[in-house]
């Protein structure tokens, strides 16, 4: 069995964490920027690109601070995929945090996938 490893990448983003966390905390926000469509039934959210769908059940929420998801169709207990918000004491400079797993192998290329997609969020957000 193949161990996945967590990783984490900090993004800076000119957003307030309301406004930011409305892209990533909600379906339709996921939408704009990270999948082609998204829907929700409770916890569980369907992510569709092209003629693909994947599932992932909502682990932890918090409004504005953080959302974590498990891909439901992943056999590994252990691994998820988090956004987290940090806004900075003395700055007030806002952060996002992704967290995710991926093979020892696969971690670079997985790095890349999310510094693509959060490219995509600020471009969509004007940041």
């Amino acid at each position: 069995m193949i161990t996945k490893l967590k990783f984490e990448i900090e993004f800076q983003i000119q957003a307030s964490p309301h406004m930011l966390y409305q892209y990533f905390g909600t379906p339709s926000g996921l939408a704009e920027w990270f999948a082609d469509n998204v829907n929700s039934r409770g916890e569980v959210y369907t992510f569709i690109w092209n003629e693909s769908e994947e599932k992932a059940k909502v682990l932890q929420e918090r409004p504005d601070e953080k959302i974590k998801f498990k891909w439901l169709n992943d056999g590994e207990d252990k691994t998820f995929f988090e956004f987290r918000i940090e806004v900075d004491e003395i700055t007030k400079d806002v952060s996002l945090i992704v967290t995710d797993f991926a093979e020892e192998d696969e971690i670079e290329d997985a790095k890349m996938f999310w510094e693509s997609q959060i490219d995509e969020l600020k471009r969509t957000i004007g940041a």
